[in-house]
């Protein structure tokens, strides 16, 4: 397995990748396809990786701009992440995370923030930080990760996209 930049052409399997991975899911709404394909058209998929076995995509994570309330710049949201349902728990959602937050950290990101379940991320760093909030999320499951300079404080906003009314 290899993990590669995503490259045109990509789309369409990343796309059913990610539907079969959410599928089921009990914390899906079903849109996490639409969600990458939206930041992708609004030119916010920053850093879009996939990891190939052979010839065929079996995982995918993606990161995007969020904002912060007090102005801050250099923070990046992640997800969605997926793996194909007969590859997952065997380490490539892992690799995806460990690569995209590498890149983000040469780059010189600030941070990285997500809303997803702390046994699963607090294996990269990521915890909840009560200077930090969003909306509409339970704020245990609001979890951040500083990669340069101190924490900030403030509400964390993702994309639009990630809400379906980003055009």
């Amino acid at each position: 397995m290899r993990i590669r930049p995503e490259a045109p052409g990509d789309e369409a399997a990343i796309g059913a990748l990610t539907a079969a991975a959410f599928t089921g899911h009990p914390h899906s709404d079903g849109t996490e396809p639409l969600i990458i394909e939206r930041l992708r058209r609004l030119g916010m998929l920053t850093l879009s990786l996939v990891a190939e076995d052979g010839a065929e995509i079996v995982g995918h994570v993606a990161f995007s701009p969020v904002t912060l309330s007090g102005g801050d710049s250099g923070w990046y949201g992640l997800g969605p992440v997926s793996v194909a349902p007969g590859r997952q728990k065997s380490g490539i959602g892992s690799a995806l995370i460990r690569e995209g937050l590498g890149v983000l950290k040469a780059q010189g990101a600030s941070g990285c923030a997500l809303v997803g379940d702390p046994a699963y991320y607090n294996r990269f760093g990521f915890v909840v930080r009560r200077e930090l909030q969003t909306t509409g999320v339970p704020p245990e499951f609001f979890l951040v990760l500083t990669l340069h300079g101190e924490v900030p404080s403030g509400i964390v906003a993702f994309h639009p996209a990630f809400f379906g009314d980003a055009e």
